[in-house]
């Protein structure tokens, strides 16, 4: 390139691509640690405007949470209020109201990101990013134009899209992804949702808890075949209990969108699924699906032939430990590179590759990351699960204990699930953690905590934890570890 194009281009000390969990954390701590940033996002919001945070604020962790909020309120006033002595008769959910809800707080967050970006001096570029030789950065600007970027480094952290089945193109109404299933305009009364993965436990069950009859595919024959055992075998029971219909083993082969039989009034139309389990073929009807079978590197029209960055057979963007790509001053970051797709996975590692750039040690300990899955009960883990401690001949020691046993869950009316602590059989350090139940995407931080200062269940049995709390259960899970806990028998 003739130093005549460079000199066009606006110099940045970094130019990140992205503004998701990823790139954003990434862009502000650059700016704190003193570089010139800019950075380029492509996502608009649902009024067709620019809007930061990625799809984890936009279509996401955020609006699911909020959505998965309003249902458990209705769900709880049809079926827990009583209990509690409050009667409500014919409870009714608007549904466009409780969307508008979850539509105002991503816009007050991803607005929150813009006065953040503006806060540490970063500049933002709206549009598709192109990374050539040499650290430059081609923008195709939503207003139309292109501008140059040339980033003495540059962090890629592209994220994410949805996977699309062939036989089940997306059409945004009745074949939807994340997106389409947090915005229906009211409850459809039969929903199917191919794959019992987090996304679809979550909004498959936020549908029923509003009325939806719904039906989820998941080819495996194991449910949460990545979490531990045990929790999956209470969540699936849990989830039994609430009328999620789960089939395991049940693989789709079909989609079609077809004029509704029933009523035929106006437009309306039925999707018909297709899917082979062990009693063989089988169709059923249903008014929405939403096809949540995992997501893949955005790696689309990102690298231009000559920007050096290799990619992987998945399309995710080659990194080493320190998510440096091999070529000089381009690193990436978040899921499109290797790793859980977690946005919180993308934080540590925004900020460890800007504090890399700055001379900095900077580190994410894979080890330790916390997975959550948003449902009622809620289901959370770190470390290893007892399965893989097996497979890899770690002696152990496992001690749990039920929500059920917990004053203060019972007090909830939240008895449901238990705390599992896996222990090194020898050295006593806590190995893992596993949860299912109340608020468990709170307390696995004790578990993330001990493990990250290398703490023993001992430890954990000797903390004073208050009574009445849920956290209670961890302590007295660590106690079971050695047969000492108080509340149940050993």
């Amino acid at each position: 390139m003739s130093n005549k194009e460079t000199d066009m281009a606006e110099q940045f000390d970094v130019v990140v691509i992205g503004a998701g969990p990823a790139g954003y954390h990434a862009a502000i701590r650059a700016a704190q640690l003193g570089m010139s940033v800019a950075c380029v996002d492509a996502g608009l919001g649902k009024d067709g405007k620019p809007a930061l945070g990625g799809t984890c604020l936009r279509v996401g962790c955020i609006p699911s949470k909020a959505l998965l909020d309003s249902s458990r309120q209705f769900h709880n006033l049809q079926t827990t209020f009583e209990q509690h002595g409050i009667s409500a008769t014919d409870p009714q959910i608007d549904v466009e109201k409780m969307v508008g809800r979850k539509d105002a707080i991503v816009k007050q967050f991803t607005g929150g990101i813009a006065m953040l970006f503006k806060a540490n001096k970063v500049k933002p570029y709206y549009g598709f990013a192109t990374l050539h030789a040499d650290r430059v950065v081609k923008v195709k600007q939503h207003e139309g134009g292109e501008v140059e970027l040339k980033g003495t480094n540059v962090i890629i952290a592209a994220g994410s899209d949805s996977i699309e089945l062939p036989f089940a193109k997306f059409d945004g109404e009745y074949i939807v992804d994340n997106v389409g299933a947090l915005d229906f305009k009211e409850t459809p009364k039969r929903l199917a949702v191919i794959g019992a993965g987090v996304i679809g436990l979550e909004l498959g069950s936020v549908w029923r808890r509003l009325g939806a009859e719904v039906t989820i595919l998941e080819a495996m024959p194991e449910f949460l075949a990545a979490a531990d055992a045990e929790v999956s075998k209470v969540a699936a029971r849990e989830f039994k209990k609430q009328g999620l219909d789960i089939r395991l083993g049940a693989k789709v082969s079909k989609a079609e969108v077809i004029p509704a039989k029933a009523g035929g009034k106006g437009k309306k139309k039925e999707v018909q699924v297709t899917f082979e389990d062990k009693k063989g073929e089988q169709t059923i009807t249903v008014d929405k699906l939403l096809v949540a079978v995992g997501r893949k590197a955005a790696s689309k029209g990102l690298l231009a032939d000559d920007s050096g960055v290799k990619l992987n057979d998945r399309g995710q963007i080659e990194v080493d430990e320190h998510c440096h790509t091999g070529v000089d001053g381009v690193w990436a970051v978040g899921d499109c590179v290797r790793g859980p797709m977690l946005a919180h996975k993308g934080f540590e590692e925004g900020i460890a590759v800007a504090e890399l750039i700055a001379g900095l040690p900077g580190h994410v300990n894979m080890d330790t990351i916390p997975w959550v899955i948003y449902t009622e009960p809620e289901l959370a883990w770190v470390g290893k699960t007892e399965q893989q401690l097996k497979e890899e001949g770690i002696p152990y020691k496992a001690g749990s204990f039920p929500f059920a046993a917990n004053g203060r869950a019972v007090a909830m009316v939240e008895p449901a699930g238990f705390v599992k602590v896996l222990a090194h059989a020898e050295t006593d350090r806590v190995l893992g953690m596993h949860l299912v139940g109340a608020n468990v995407s709170e307390l696995v931080h004790e578990g993330v905590l001990t493990m990250e200062f290398k703490g023993s269940a001992d430890d954990l049995a000797r903390i004073c934890h208050a009574h009445p709390s849920l956290s209670e259960v961890i302590h007295d899970a660590a106690m079971a570890v050695h047969k000492r806990a108080i509340h149940k028998a050993n």
